[in-house]
């Protein structure tokens, strides 16, 4: 199945364009993240996200592969934690990235989360190789507050941030410097692991449209100038339910309601966590 409203919207940043809405595969493993894989494709994703620290690397490119969806025309995302980012650690951990999810490239490679203990210049400057021998098509950063970002750029053609937002945490100094310096804003848990359908502006102004509060949800962020959502769903159904989100839209109010909600809900902030003001 084929979800009706499939679409090529695309947003496009630093002149490469990316589909506006991702499939995020955190938590999915074994046969099931090959099928989730295969089956977001055939309803129209064209942005798949993942990461070594997922262990499921393998498993989505077996799902690409069986998709049948030409590698060209798939935005394909994975990520190297810390302790791989001395630079011979990080090209050997991304040539084994490629192994397993069976491709000779990367569309964007992102650094999981801030180490402390490896200089940011030493790593970029080995993803900025790795760009330059085509192995990589964009390097870019994860969980980097708008300071660390800023440091990143400093040293790097930075392509993209992936952090955590979604209508109940704002990123707002980050989303400036993102606009400013043309940077790809990757919105993980945009449903905010589950707090969003239970919203209940977000089901009202839903109600309204003959949609979710999920739905919402993503429309919000999907509005948003260098912004692209990449909901995880671990159903069919869910799937199709937030890749149907380009066939309705949003009043002036309704977005005002949303940017009115409190944000500081933060759902993933573990102990290596930066400091997210920095």
């Amino acid at each position: 199945m084929t979800a009706p409203n499939q679409t090529n919207e695309t947003i496009e940043v630093q002149g490469t364009r990316v589909p506006r809405l991702g499939f995020g595969t955190w938590q999915i493993t074994g046969s099931d993240a090959t099928e989730a894989v295969r089956d977001a494709l055939e309803i129209g994703y064209r942005q798949i996200d993942t990461a070594r620290m997922y262990g499921n690397e393998k498993e989505v490119g077996a799902g690409l592969a069986s998709s049948g969806v030409d590698r060209s025309e798939i935005f394909l995302t994975t990520k190297i934690f810390p302790g791989e980012f001395e630079p011979d650690d990080l090209k050997a951990a991304t040539e084994e990235s490629l192994r397993a999810l069976g491709t000779d490239y990367l569309d964007l490679l992102l650094l999981h989360w801030p180490d402390p203990d490896v200089p940011l210049e030493r790593t970029l400057g080995a993803m900025v190789d790795l760009r330059e021998a085509g192995t990589i098509r964009n390097l870019g950063v994860s969980n980097f507050p708008a300071g660390m970002l800023s440091e990143a750029l400093e040293h790097a053609p930075v392509f993209c941030d992936q952090v955590e937002y979604h209508p109940f945490l704002g990123q707002d100094r980050l989303l400036k410097l993102a606009r400013e310096r043309d940077v790809l804003v990757t919105a993980y848990s945009p449903l905010a692991h589950g707090k969003v359908p239970g919203d209940a502006t977000l089901t009202e102004i839903g109600e309204a449209h003959g949609k979710t509060a999920g739905q919402v949800a993503l429309r919000w962020l999907l509005d948003q100038p260098n912004v692209s959502p990449i909901p995880k769903a671990s159903s069919h159904a869910r799937r199709v339910e937030n890749f149907e989100v380009f066939d309705f839209q949003l009043t002036d109010d309704e977005r005002a309601q949303i940017d009115g909600l409190p944000k500081d809900d933060r759902t993933g902030d573990p102990d290596f966590a930066p400091d997210w003001d920095a």
